[in-house]
């Protein structure tokens, strides 16, 4: 059984010798096809601005930004707002791109190739800590002419700047918006609580707490004043029946004593003035006490006045006015003793009303706590929020002029002098290494197609034997000359396909001279 034949490199090298024409035309089609991608292929110009990431001017410990995002987030967010349909197509309208595509393109496709034309590269740096932070980062354009590039360059730069002020602007004014509305309503909560308590304390303000001290004074007083009132009552009681026994003795021209003993005048005026001097020690000149015992007194020291030889009509009439004075200090402590009760009466009303009040204190304190905790709470809330709306307020004001985190131009969109792709040498190099490959590859499919058998190691694995005798393939003198008339003509064709399209580029396309200055300058 025959086994598989392995090549060697004498049947490598015959197969080049058999092969060589083929595979130099492949070699030879996609190396040209390698040089005239290199030189046909359009040119790419790429503007690229860099845009640096500046931190907050005034210390964050004085002023503290309401914007807190990292600047990378905030890129990306920059980013996806710049690159809006909206704005790009404004953009490719404005500068005129792609004239080429744009009557046979759809607008989407069109949006898609300058977004794929739109780059941005963040620049990061070692913090400290061991993390990293953007500093910076650089946005550019590619297109094919430069100084179009140049200007859709200058023109997104721009947008990025305004885009970062604006959207920075617009988070710091809805910041402060929303805590304006925030404060507001706690305003009007703290608004009702405190209607609330002032409500309470006008239902209870007999009964509040801080009056607990003046109610328990004030009832120790009243008590005390009808303690007082009382001593006040026996004693003008005591006067009144006094009085009424001296109206009966005056009635009956006759002075007794309070047990009905008739006494006279002048003793009674010297007991009286003992009872006087007594009375003193015991009470104040305005007692009722004291004053009846001073009218008493002089009562008497005008009846011992009155002398003998007085004449009787002056003596009744002496009478008359004694009884008619009595009548009238009995009236006056009866009225004194009915002002008493009533006074009396008034003070006993008041003590009940101020033992009640102090009796509701403790349940009026213990509502009035439970308000006061309210309000508390939401005044607490309500400068907390106000606070943070005052720091929003001064944050706003920080980025609207431009005093907070920015963004500012490090490098301008420089105008592109070169195309930075494609890359003609790596073209036509990786298009020499191809045409290798290709041809190689080539002349290997058509060896391992064609079936035939060639040399005598093939033979001797295909027939198990070698062969006695080799005879060498012996060309006649007409195959020389056809393979030589061949080659000439061949030779001669490839000459002069190259002298014609070198004519026909020099007079159709662009004179050679031209020609060769601009491969030049695309390969410079």
């Amino acid at each position: 059984m025959a086994i598989e034949y392995e090549l060697t490199l004498n049947d490598y090298l015959s197969i080049f010798k058999r092969r060589w024409l083929q595979m130099l035309a492949v070699f030879i089609i996609i190396l040209l096809a390698a040089i005239s991608a290199a030189i046909l292929l359009p040119p790419t110009y790429q503007s690229t601005g860099t845009i640096l990431i500046e931190s907050q001017q005034i210390p964050d410990d004085v002023v503290k930004a309401t914007v807190t995002s990292y600047a990378d987030e905030r890129i990306e967010v920059i980013k996806q707002r710049v690159m809006t349909r909206d704005n790009l197509y404004r953009i490719i309208q404005k500068y005129n791109l792609y004239p080429k595509k744009i009557d046979t393109e759809t607008t989407s496709t069109l949006i898609d190739n300058m977004r794929a034309s739109i780059f941005v590269t963040i620049l990061n740096a070692d913090v400290q800590g061991g993390g990293k932070a953007a500093i910076a980062f650089k946005v550019g354009f590619e297109y094919e002419r430069p100084e179009i590039a140049h200007k859709v360059a200058n023109e997104i730069v721009t947008l990025f700047l305004d885009e970062n002020v604006k959207a920075r602007t617009e988070r710091a004014t809805e910041t402060t918006e929303f805590l304006t509305q925030e404060v507001e309503t706690l305003r009007k909560e703290l608004e009702g609580v405190e209607n609330r308590v002032a409500t309470f304390k006008q239902e209870h303000s007999d009964s509040l707490p801080e009056h607990m001290e003046m109610h328990m004074t004030m009832l120790q007083r009243s008590e005390s004043d009808i303690k007082e009132i009382d001593r006040d009552y026996k004693s003008t009681q005591e006067e009144l029946r006094y009085l009424d026994v001296e109206l009966a003795s005056s009635k009956a021209n006759i002075k007794t004593d309070i047990n009905g003993v008739a006494v006279s005048p002048i003793s009674e005026l010297e007991k009286a003035k003992a009872e006087l001097e007594r009375s003193l020690i015991l009470y104040k000149e305005t007692h009722p006490t004291i004053r009846a015992l001073k009218r008493k007194i002089e009562t008497l020291e005008k009846t011992v006045e009155v002398k003998p030889e007085t004449k009787p009509a002056r003596a009744d009439l002496a009478s008359e006015l004694v009884i008619a004075k009595v009548q009238a200090q009995i009236e006056a402590a009866k009225v004194r003793l009915a002002s008493l009760a009533q006074q009396r009466k008034s003070l006993e009303a008041k003590v009940d009303q101020l033992q009640s009040q102090v009796t509701q204190s403790p349940q009026v304190e213990r509502g009035l706590f439970t308000l006061m905790r309210d309000y508390e709470n939401a005044k607490s809330k309500y400068e907390e929020v106000k606070s943070k709306q005052i720091n929003a307020k001064i944050a706003e004001n920080l980025e609207q002029e431009n005093k907070a985190e920015r963004f500012s131009v490090l490098e301008p969109p420089f105008f592109p002098d070169k195309p930075t792709k494609p890359n003609r040498k790596n073209v036509i190099a990786l298009g020499f290494l191809g045409g290798i490959v290709a041809a190689l590859s080539f002349a290997l499919l058509l060896e391992s197609l064609d079936r035939r058998v060639r040399g005598v190691d093939a033979l001797t694995n295909l027939i198990n034997m070698r062969p006695l005798v080799i005879i060498p393939y012996i060309s006649t003198k007409s195959e020389i000359k056809r393979q030589k008339n061949f080659n000439k003509y061949l030779t001669l064709s490839i000459l002069i396909g190259v002298g014609l399209l070198l004519l026909i580029i020099h007079f159709v396309y662009m004179p050679l001279d031209l020609l060769i200055v601009k491969i030049m300058a695309r390969f410079a």
